[in-house]
């Protein structure tokens, strides 16, 4: 009886690379250049099968028994030959071949068990590491990334709208800093607390139409805030905010840490912000400048909200029309038939509530039980409250004298400094962790943490608090931008992504969500609480024109205390993870590998 044996020679590069590759792409990487004939009565032994380390090539040196000319052959190598060791997948990525060659690396030879371990590894080889051709390309970028990002726009953009604005809402609607406080309590405890339904409605819906649907909501949410008339109808439509904003940031986050390998998922993460920080400093600068005018009777921070959610709603609509889930894959039999993990698993006519229920609830528990998403969290509830105080960051440039286009231009500097560091802290961290692979992204964090304290306390103490010190204001946001900005797309997020299956992925960002954005909600309602009760800020004292130094005191004062402590615990607790995160890793790649031998 013989064997074909038929297999791919291919050149492996030493970078990671992604594993959305178009067919043309894949007829550059991939080819059919060696075939070998082997027969069950002759394998005597590695001089059958020779394994060159050097070239990375399995070469075939027929054995005195094997008396068969070549040529005689020819008409059983055939694109469907099946090997003894099952079906060889027609659609694999080149990382199986690598991993195969680094298994044997030390030895001079190949047997033919081991060729068809290789096999065996192929076939069970992980989805999401197989080249998809369903990914439309535009100029050789992938299309649903493309949108994704422009989703991440849209929703930065929409958090900066209302702080931008909070000058003017404060004098549309009679209300103190404690009360602008409770409009981002009151949108952030609702997303944190809405965070988990995003990691059910994956369960039932691909991610696209999940995304679509958190878009459309912060959409029509945001308009309605423009068109309120009263402080509590402007609270109401914040919740609604929420929830949009809980189902679109985890279904985001997991379908990037889907598209990219481990050893670049910090590169994916930090373009998300980068991209993010485009959104941050346009809808910023944008409602900022706009609040100063009226359009067509109507004052402009009003336009500014309805324009955004005219703009979220177009991106939701295409969100839904052209992205695909990364989770889709060409079937290993039939390259043509498009299908999702949910889809070869549950027949969803035959899905009703309570399994998906059941499987939640079972995610949930997994998800609870690992020590590295507890610490993550644990530090996340210190380390948001910063960023959540920081909202005040424009009405207080405003207190202290400086107009709507300077206080705009200092706070897109800041936002491009965090744009671009976490951009660079991704970078950053994928490389530390190619060098340091247990503690690498651990080390990246602590510092970005740390720096957060003596940055926090030169802005807001040390820097004389008038318009004559714009220039230090606007080198110091820079910097602060640069090197606080790492911890979420340097360790936090790919991080996440390493101690849980894939199938997890949405689960664990909805929940890490839940547990900081509900906590961190409390942070922008303390500053205004500390500033007006402990400092001394009154409302009624606030000169819209000329700026009110007193109160931009008490206000700098209740931000510092709400921002170098948080910053300092945080870096405290990321020290938990040099104990547990490389165990996590380890036990999710084992259970990984495990389930696949299963199925």
């Amino acid at each position: 009886m013989y064997f074909i044996v038929k297999w791919r020679s291919l050149a492996v590069p030493d970078r990671p690379q992604r594993y959305h590759h178009g067919p043309r792409r894949r007829k550059q990487l991939y080819h059919y250049n060696k075939y070998t004939l082997t027969s069950g009565s002759s394998i005597d032994g590695p001089q059958d099968l020779q394994f060159s380390p050097s070239s990375r090539s399995i070469q075939f040196a027929p054995s005195p028994s094997f008396n068969t000319p070549e040529n005689q052959c020819q008409s059983y190598l055939s694109p469907t030959t099946i090997c003894s060791y099952g079906k060889f997948p027609k659609i694999w990525h080149m990382k199986g071949f690598d991993k195969f060659c680094q298994a044997i690396a030390q030895q001079q030879s190949c047997t033919f068990a081991h060729l068809g371990q290789f096999f065996a590894m192929a076939a069970d080889f992980p989805n999401q590491w197989r080249c998809s051709s369903i990914t439309r390309k535009l100029f050789g970028i992938s299309l649903s990334l493309l949108i994704i990002n422009m989703a991440a726009i849209m929703e930065r953009a929409d958090e900066n709208l209302l702080p931008s604005v909070y000058k003017e809402v404060s004098e549309a609607f009679s209300a103190g800093p404690s009360d602008l406080g409770y409009l981002t309590f009151i949108r952030n405890f609702v997303r944190g607390l809405a965070s988990p339904l995003a990691g059910v409605l994956v369960i039932s819906y691909d991610r696209p139409t999940v995304l679509a649907m958190g878009t459309l909501c912060w959409a029509l949410s945001t308009a309605a805030v423009g068109a309120s008339q009263h402080f509590m109808q402007v609270a109401f439509w914040r919740a609604v905010n929420g929830v949009g904003l809980a189902i679109v940031i985890p279904s985001l986050q997991s379908f990037i840490a889907d598209s990219y390998l481990d050893g670049v998922r910090g590169a994916g993460f930090g373009c998300l912000s980068l991209v993010g920080m485009v959104g941050g400093i346009g809808g910023g600068v944008v409602a900022t400048v706009m609040a100063g005018h009226e359009f067509w009777g109507l004052a402009g921070w009003r336009v500014a909200f309805i324009m955004m959610a005219t703009l979220s709603s177009l991106i939701g609509l295409l969100v839904f029309l052209f992205v695909v889930d990364p989770r889709r894959r060409v079937s290993a039999d039939h390259d043509s038939v498009e299908y999702s993990d949910r889809e070869e698993l549950v027949d969803k006519s035959t899905v009703n509530s309570a399994s998906i229920w059941l499987e939640s609830w079972t995610a949930m528990k997994a998800i609870l039980k690992v020590p590295t998403f507890r610490i993550i969290v644990l530090q996340g509830l210190m380390g948001s409250l910063p960023w959540t105080a920081m909202v005040f960051f424009t009405f207080w440039f405003e207190l202290i004298g400086f107009d709507h286009n300077s206080t705009a231009a200092l706070l897109s500097l800041f936002a491009a400094g965090c744009g671009i560091g976490a951009l660079a802290g991704g970078l950053i961290g994928d490389r530390m962790s190619q060098i340091y692979p247990h503690w690498g992204r651990i080390i990246c964090a602590q510092f970005s943490a740390f720096m957060g304290i003596p940055f926090s306390w030169f802005l807001l103490t040390v820097i004389p608090q008038s318009v004559s010190s714009y220039f230090t204001f606007a080198v110091t946001l820079f910097l602060m931008g640069l090197t606080i900005s790492w911890c979420t797309t340097a360790a936090n997020g790919p991080m996440f992504a390493e101690v849980v299956p894939a199938k997890h992925r949405t689960m664990i960002y909805a929940f890490d969500r839940a547990f900081e954005g509900s906590f961190s909600s409390f942070a922008a309602p303390i500053v205004g609480i500390i500033a007006e009760k402990i400092y001394g800020y009154d409302p009624k004292s606030v000169d819209l024109v000329s700026g009110s130094p007193r109160e931009a005191y008490a206000l700098s004062r209740g931000l510092f205390s709400m921002m170098a402590v948080p910053f300092g615990l945080s870096c405290l607790f990321y020290t938990l993870l040099y104990r547990f995160f490389w165990r996590d890793r380890d036990n999710a790649r084992m259970a990984s590998f495990k389930g696949r031998e299963m199925t």
